[in-house]
């Protein structure tokens, strides 16, 4: 895992190194330096949004699957629980059984006995040869059955609680790279004047003037008034790894928030939302529908469309729930819309 890790720093240090090299450097006979345009550094950051984007889709899908495994988890000890009281309650009669099995008592030939290693070797032989009653053989026949059950549990168990911690380590490395792509992003930022990073950031940055909790003024009406009513009430909340409220979301729950209170159930993650209500286009979308981005087959970003050009969503851990226009950025990076 820390070897991965390792390669996936070089990986983003070499990214960055190349990303200066190719934009930054202007080579003349005397080898002079330029910083990276505003363009330059705007097409980097759109790159890192969507790189943030699929790491925090990583996380999110981590987490289920690590839920998921934890769930299963407590089932099988519960089961666990209660095959080890089964098991309790034959062992008793089947281990008087099998010293009666191997000190030869009740058995007219001990012949069976000679290889035997034990008490319970020695009862399966006698059930084998014949010497059992049939009550007898049920017994054995059900403890070994429990027995059975009670080891393939336990290896279950194991294999699900590794896949649970392994899940976990792998939300913990996604939510690190994912910061690591933010600190990159003002990194980059802060070489710039004011003004050059408002033309960096513009079409993908949140609008001035969406105010933290405003009210919705838009003209969707139905349960689509009461998602984004409630979408609405979150601006400035801020971006919350794997968040599902109330004090902060990230992209997908923010949706699944906004719909439960229209009282429809969305899935998690934005790649299940993606599959969840009638798919519409970029020319037909209203307001209240899901917007999707970045991957066709699995969308990493999801926002909620609140008509007039705008949509609302939790974007990153650097900046609170917000109002965007839907600028090229945003046309160009778009891969569906669904209608809950």
């Amino acid at each position: 895992m820390d070897e991965r890790r390792d390669r996936r720093s070089h990986g983003r240090h070499l990214a960055t190194v190349s990303f200066i090299a190719a934009g930054a450097l202007t080579l003349s006979q005397g080898a002079a330096h330029a910083d990276p345009s505003p363009d330059e550094v705007r097409d980097r950051i759109e790159q890192l949004e969507e790189e943030f984007s699929e790491l925090s889709a990583t996380y999110n899908q981590a987490e289920q699957d690590h839920d998921a495994a934890q769930e299963k988890l407590k089932e099988l000890q519960t089961d666990l629980e209660e095959a080890e009281n089964d098991l309790s309650e034959l062992r008793e009669s089947v281990r008087m059984l099998a010293n009666a099995a191997y000190s030869g008592t009740d058995y007219t030939s001990p012949s069976y006995l000679l290889s035997s290693t034990g008490p319970e070797d020695a009862l399966q032989q006698a059930a084998d040869l014949g010497y059992l009653s049939a009550n007898q053989e049920r017994s054995l026949e059900e403890y070994a059955d429990k027995k059975d059950k009670l080891a393939k549990l336990k290896e279950e168990a194991e294999q699900t609680e590794a896949k649970a911690k392994e899940k976990l380590e792998e939300a913990k490395e996604a939510k690190e790279e994912g910061e690591a792509k933010i600190e990159e992003q003002q990194e980059l930022l802060d070489e710039l004047t004011a003004e050059q990073q408002a033309q960096a950031t513009a079409g993908v940055s949140s609008d001035s003037s969406s105010a933290a909790g405003a009210a919705y003024t838009g003209p969707a009406s139905g349960n689509a008034r009461v998602a984004l009513d409630f979408a609405y009430a979150q601006l400035g909340k801020p971006y919350i790894w794997g968040g599902t409220g109330p004090n902060g979301y990230d992209c997908s729950g923010l949706t699944q928030a906004a719909w439960a209170q229209a009282g429809v159930s969305l899935p998690r993650i934005s790649q299940d939302q993606f599959y969840a209500g009638q798919r519409v286009t970029w020319g037909n979308k209203q307001p209240g529908d899901l917007l999707f981005f970045y991957n066709s087959s699995a969308p990493t970003h999801v926002g909620i469309y609140a008509g007039n050009n705008k949509m609302v969503h939790a974007s990153n851990s650097s900046t609170p729930i917000s109002e965007v226009t839907l600028g090229s950025y945003y046309q160009s990076n778009f891969v569906g819309a669904v209608r809950p």
